[in-house]
């Protein structure tokens, strides 16, 4: 007998909409792998509104609609409620998915968002870094309290099994510290600088493909470096940090006679990311540094991201993520959901 499985969407940008797809071209995998279905029952956006079915929102005219710039409110047969709160309450699920955009200062709304869908009776998995930083303790008691599970694997390099590996292959492993690449916005933008470009031109470029936000100051100025730092930090290291204690230094000064300076000396500007612990507290930084072809960070190109542990049972261990975007970003909310799954 095949079990569904209904959820909701909270957030409809490019990640939501990546996940939507990945749902389509996994649905017959997962009949006939999981014996399971799953139907999407709510979808509210910042932007083209909401719309909830309790038999199933037909993803393929959301995804249209929302691409077109039109409102998904005809999708609805009973009354959607604007307001998001009211909407994961009145959203009949037992799964709701979050990827609103990130606020690195709070967390919020975000964190309101998970706790009402908790609140309800909901498993909750989540993209966005605010809530992991800023009501991590909260939500994993909340969650235990109602018995259900709040993941957040595509929050720090997007599918790459970070925090799902601490919980299972290392088990029993002491996290130490770690240094990388965390924002693969900025390692493009230096990769650029590097082809000749300043730092404006190299965000306008990046404004184009999308690799850039309209307002760039969360990458440039090292606000979203700093956020997946103190996530790392806080779940990994059990040590709460929000990005306010990250020393936090972005790429605004790197100038191009810096870039050439480092390439005639046959290295390249990064902006590193490093966590460690120094007598019983957290050490925690985001700086741009030159490094050499001897370290693991200098080959790490474009969008790409790397994070290396340190740990009491293994000295290096290197995760390298190469190009990622919202379809990868999609498979980590995909895996923690059949993660969930496993353990219910």
């Amino acid at each position: 007998m095949t079990t569904n499985y209904r959820l909701c969407l909270v957030g409809f940008g490019n990640v939501g909409k990546a996940f939507a797809r990945l749902l389509m071209k996994k649905g017959s995998e997962l009949a006939e792998r999981y014996n399971l279905s799953i139907s999407v029952t709510g979808i509210i956006t910042g932007s083209h509104g909401g719309a909830i079915n309790p038999d199933g929102i037909d993803l393929k005219k959301a995804l249209s609609l929302a691409s077109d710039g039109k409102s998904l409110e005809s999708l609805s047969t009973i009354d959607t409620p604007n307001d998001a709160i009211d909407f994961i309450k009145t959203c009949p699920a037992e799964f709701m998915f979050e990827t609103t955009p990130v606020n690195p200062q709070s967390g919020q709304p975000a964190i309101q968002h998970i706790r009402t869908a908790l609140d309800s009776g909901m498993h909750v998995v989540t993209a966005n870094k605010g809530p992991v930083v800023h009501g991590y303790g909260e939500l994993v008691a909340l969650a235990k309290q109602q018995g259900r599970r709040f993941l957040f694997e595509s929050a720090v390099m997007d599918g790459a099994p970070i925090f799902a590996l601490f919980r299972e292959p290392l088990v029993g492993a002491n996290l130490l510290g770690f240094h990388g690449i965390l924002n693969s916005c900025t390692n493009l933008l230096l990769e650029m600088m590097e082809q000749g470009k300043s730092l404006e031109e190299a965000i306008a470029f990046g404004k184009t493909i999308g690799i850039t936000e309209t307002d760039p100051s969360n990458d440039v100025d090292g606000w979203d470096a700093a956020i997946k730092v103190a996530a790392l930090v806080t779940v990994l290291m059990n040590t709460p940090l929000t990005p306010q204690e990250v020393d936090r230094t972005g790429i605004r000064g790197i100038t191009p006679e810096m870039i050439r300076s480092a390439q005639a000396d046959g290295q390249r500007w990064k902006l590193v990311c490093t966590a460690k612990r120094v007598d019983g507290r957290i050490q925690a930084k985001v700086a741009p540094e030159r490094v050499s072809p001897q370290s693991p960070l200098y080959s790490v190109n474009g969008t790409s991201s790397y994070c290396q542990f340190e740990l009491d049972v293994l000295p290096g261990l290197g995760i390298l993520e190469s190009d990622p975007g919202p379809e990868t970003t999609a498979y980590g909310m995909f895996a923690d959901f059949l993660n969930i799954l496993e353990v219910i």
